[in-house]
């Protein structure tokens, strides 16, 4: 089965949610590592935090029964309150000037949402995980 014919299959909030976060994963660090005030950093940052918020939200609507779970929400549904929490502060830290708290909710949020959210979509037996551990590698 070929990546188009497996993204067409996917459901509406499955696939909204795989858009927007594997983009706010690749764009994260031009946010986060760009000049601070420039038109880059402002404008990164903004479809930054779009980004995640879709994808926390689109989240909501993905229900596992694979995993340990509460009517179909898993333990890693927790980074949704996660992530909402952190857009909220690292928001308004900046709206209050308080930069170095902005920084450091932003960053914390990008490491929790992006990249261990990101580690446990890879395990087997998840969606991701299995697309590339069995169909693209060939393994388990």
């Amino acid at each position: 089965m070929t990546l188009n014919a497996l993204h067409a299959e996917l459901p509406l909030a499955t696939a909204i949610h795989l858009g927007a976060a594997v983009s706010a994963l690749v764009l994260g660090p031009f946010a986060l590592w760009s000049v601070k005030g420039s038109p880059l950093h402002r404008g990164a940052g903004r479809l930054w935090v779009l980004l995640m918020a879709a994808a926390a939200v689109s989240a909501l609507f993905i229900r596992s029964t694979n995993l340990p779970n509460f009517h179909g929400f898993s333990p890693i549904h927790l980074l949704i309150l996660s992530t909402a929490y952190g857009l909220g502060r690292g928001l308004l830290e900046v709206r209050r000037g308080r930069i170095a708290a902005h920084r450091r909710s932003m960053r914390l949020t990008y490491v929790a949402g992006c990249v261990v959210a990101g580690a446990f979509t890879l395990l087997p037996g998840r969606f991701l995980g299995d697309l590339l551990w069995r169909q693209a590698l060939g393994w388990a």
